[in-house]
Order: structure tokens, then sequence, then C-alpha cells
């Protein structure tokens, strides 16, 4: 829809809205309320801008650790009132992940002298008759 109106905002002066909008399908006076909207994009932009500034220094303070959960409880801190949903898509956009430094450990250990269970039915399961063959797996 955006692309749309994009498209109509930079070709009215050659060939008029009303056209373009009945080409492209899109009501007229949707194109008109984005027309409107342009001033708040902007706005939400340079906000977004700013808090990337400040996500940013608050990710490098902590040399990359911090996480959404962490950035955001750190931001409202400082007083910035954030919701975690804009802070996510703010650092999904400009790549800010945290970093996991504890090595994952692993619970279950499978025995290396153990000998492989032999494959009885040959990856074959269809059964001549219900009840045949019952097979089962506990991963």
């Amino acid at each position: 829809m955006t692309r749309s109106y994009r498209f109509i905002s930079e070709h009215r002066a050659v060939f008029g809205v009303t056209r373009l909008c009945r080409v492209l399908r899109v009501r007229r006076p949707g194109f008109y309320e984005w027309l409107a909207a342009a001033q708040t994009r902007a706005e939400r932009a340079a906000d977004d801008e700013r808090l990337a500034a400040e996500i940013g220094e608050v990710h490098a303070d902590h040399r990359g650790a911090y996480g959404r959960p962490r950035i955001v409880a750190a931001l409202r801190h400082r007083g910035r009132r954030v919701n975690h949903k804009r802070v996510g898509r703010v650092m999904r956009e400009r790549g800010v992940v945290g970093l996991t430094r504890r090595r994952r450990r692993s619970l279950t250990r499978p025995d290396v002298a153990a000998a492989p269970v032999p494959d009885l039915i040959g990856r074959d399961f269809t059964a001549p008759t219900p009840g045949r063959r019952l097979v089962g797996d506990i991963t």
C-alpha cells in the first residue's frame, strides 16, 4: 500500500491522482490520509533514531551483553518511557543483539562405547493387519 501511495505521490503531476488511484486500485481518500501523515512518520523516524542512539549507548556500556529485556529495564531506569516491542523492533532493524557468554551445557551425553540398536524391521512401517508391527521411540 505504501509503495502505491509513494508512486502516486511521485507521478501525480503527470497523470493526476484520480487516474493513478483508479489504475492502482487504491482509495483516493486513503492517499490523502497517507499524505497528511507524512509529518508524523518523519517525527516517528527521528524518535526511532534517538531511541537507537540510546539503545546503542546502553548496549556499549554493558559490552554488548544486554538484550532487549535488560535494555528496556535500563532505559526505564534512566527515566525513558519505552515499550518493549518498540525497543525490540528498533534493535532488530539496526542489527543490535545481546551476546550469550555462558557455555551451553548438554545434560545427556551419549555413551560412545554402546553398540547401536539394530533396525529389526528395515524401516518398513507398513503392517499387513492392525497390531502386527508396534514400534516406539524414546528420543
